[in-house]
């Protein structure tokens, strides 16, 4: 290679990027090609391939015409042609690197071909363009946190966001990152499924199936890909276990033990009362009642629950002025401690139960553990307060 014919191409190269002139950058870049081709073909077995050399790839009109409208007009003036660096990889192979900072772009590609160098530049290329244009990332971390922030939590409450959230990060982000979402296959996310089910957490598999769906969806409904990969996972629905109630036996035994301890308020709330765990920290003490947020409901204003103090509640509330829960996985761990067969969520269960069996109204039973009554019973009906507490005195057993 002649070094001063290469430094005489380099100054003109400079001197017509800068003037503009189209024309003179062709002809340029064609020379530099023929003196630099010797060194770069994948024939070549010279010491000289054990270092790393550079080149020019000249596109195609056929290839450039997949590329965005505004970057073709820029990249034929300038030749058709993007500046490369082939790195020895070990013997026998080698990667194709290749870096565009004009115009706005900053881009940095490779591969193990320069084939495939062309089709990933073409894509970063229409992947930018595409970016710049709507402002919706095309990455998979940077697109759900685009739909986070911008649709879902616009949707779902605050509660549900935050559980959304921890599912995303311990099951999804650490597979997919920043990764195209172009480039995510069915394969992958049936070994997300499939790990999770191996673990034996069927109702987590569903509930991260579902996220991830509604994350490609979105990406389907900006146009970023055209179909969704989740479409072909095979996944067996989970078989939700119902909770099951205490034996009068096992209630009694549940206060007793924690007698003397904040534990024994907070279970016989619980058990009285039907309250979801997550609507414990909402609960508060008005006018004889236990009043606390309604979590199920769907709507965009909080809706709340008032459920009358009982005769079986009564005993407990003496002298309590308001109801302190710690953290649900407190109270968890210590029903687990003392009934190992049951779970926190039995507690409600077993409200359900004894309404029932005491006689309770269904209407009034429904309003108390905050069950819908149907699109026309939330919309005309409004029960009062002193026939909800006179179906209450009737929990006593």
């Amino acid at each position: 290679m002649d070094t001063q014919n290469l430094l005489t191409l380099a100054s003109r190269l400079i001197l017509a990027s800068t003037t503009g002139d189209g024309e003179e950058l062709k002809n340029i870049i064609g020379l530099l090609t023929a003196e630099l081709k010797t060194e770069i073909t994948d024939e070549d077995t010279s010491d000289d391939l054990h270092k790393d050399t550079t080149g020019f790839l000249k596109f195609t009109n056929k290839e450039i015409l997949k590329m965005p409208k505004y970057f073709k007009k820029t990249f034929r003036a300038e030749g058709q042609t993007i500046c490369y660096r082939k790195r020895k990889r070990g013997k026998h192979s080698c990667s194709y690197e290749a870096r565009f900072r004009r115009h706005g772009y900053n881009l940095s590609v490779s591969a193990t071909t320069l084939e495939e160098l062309k089709l990933r530049f073409t894509q970063a290329i229409i992947d930018a363009e595409y970016q710049s244009k709507y402002q919706v990332p095309v990455t998979f971390h940077e697109f759900a946190m685009y739909y986070f922030e911008n649709f879902r939590k616009r949707k779902v409450r605050p509660l549900t966001l935050e559980n959304d959230m921890y599912r995303y990060n311990n099951h999804l982000k650490p597979v997919f990152g920043s990764m195209q979402i172009k480039l995510i296959t069915p394969g992958q996310c049936q070994k997300i499924i499939d790990d999770i089910l191996n673990k034996g957490h069927g109702k987590t598999a569903d509930e991260v199936f579902s996220l991830l769906n509604v994350i490609l969806k979105m990406a389907i409904a900006h146009g970023i890909i055209d179909k969704n990969p989740l479409a072909i996972v095979v996944k067996d629905k989970h078989q939700c276990e119902h909770g099951r109630a205490l034996t009068k036996a096992e209630e009694e035994y549940l206060l007793q033990r924690t007698a003397g301890t904040r534990y024994q308020l907070l279970f016989a709330v619980a058990l009285y009362t039907g309250m979801r765990p997550n609507e414990f920290y909402t609960a508060r003490i008005e006018n004889n009642f236990i009043i606390s947020v309604n979590s199920k409901r769907k709507t965009q204003h909080v809706e709340y629950k008032k459920i009358p103090i009982s005769p079986m509640l009564e005993p407990y509330m003496k002298n309590v002025k308001e109801l302190k829960f710690p953290r649900v996985e407190y109270l968890r761990d210590k029903i687990k401690e003392i009934l190992p067969d049951h779970k926190l969520y039995d507690l409600r269960t077993t409200f359900y139960t004894r309404c029932q069996e005491c006689g309770v109204a269904e209407v009034a039973r429904n309003v108390f553990v905050g069950h819908s009554l149907g699109v026309l019973g939330d919309t005309y009906t409004d029960l009062s307060d002193e026939y909800l507490q006179k179906e209450a005195k009737k929990l006593k057993y």
